[in-house]
């Protein structure tokens, strides 16, 4: 049996790196959460009125994460064949947490609308010390997500450090970032946009 909707936030809180800089989405803007796992982050947008796609390689995972109206789930092999969201309308927001498959980058870079903000945070290169994941494959190198978005992104918030996590009784090193597609036109214009920092 499900878990009742009002009781899925209280098991998969939302990360409060995407949290912190979801202000910065569109009223209204459309969102992917991509490797969405049981839907965290899908659904948090989605009470937060955003429609969501939320796509995942894990059927059951992705039976979680459509548990609202507002969040459409999709099973897709992300690792596998063509990108499958080839076609898709650009989205105002992707967010990415705890997943790591570079050959997407350009997928997802050339998936977000003007405007649209990327929201990225995963496990870095130091990890293989204190536990999973450990592989390089898996593992950010220093500065890696700064060069994804150099040229393309403007970044409004960066870390790359370590996070305790008392709730698992052990440390992670992590890599995040949230960066924007400027709107073409926006670069040099004055005044410059205003991305409001939260505090």
């Amino acid at each position: 049996m499900t878990e009742p909707l009002s009781q899925l936030p209280l098991l998969y809180p939302p990360s409060p790196w995407v949290t912190r800089w979801a202000h910065l989405v569109r009223p209204g803007g459309r969102v992917l959460d991509l490797a969405c796992g049981p839907g965290r982050h899908a659904r948090w947008f989605a009470e937060h009125g955003h429609p969501v796609l939320a796509i995942d390689r894990d059927a059951e995972a992705v039976a979680m994460a459509g548990l609202n109206a507002n969040v459409t789930a999709r099973v897709a092999e992300l690792e596998q064949g063509d990108w499958p969201l080839a076609g898709e309308a650009p989205f105002d927001a992707i967010v990415v947490t705890n997943y790591l498959h570079r050959p997407l980058w350009p997928h997802l870079l050339g998936a977000l609308a003007d405007g649209g903000v990327l929201i990225y945070e995963t496990f870095a290169a130091g990890n293989e010390t204190v536990g999973k994941p450990s592989r390089p494959d898996f593992l950010l190198r220093p500065g890696e997500l700064l060069d994804v978005a150099r040229g393309a992104l403007r970044v409004i918030g960066y870390e790359d450090g370590v996070l305790e996590r008392p709730e698992v009784s052990k440390a992670a090193f992590v890599q995040r970032i949230c960066a924007v597609r400027e709107a073409s036109g926006l670069v040099g214009v004055s005044p410059p946009p205003r991305y409001p920092l939260p505090r």
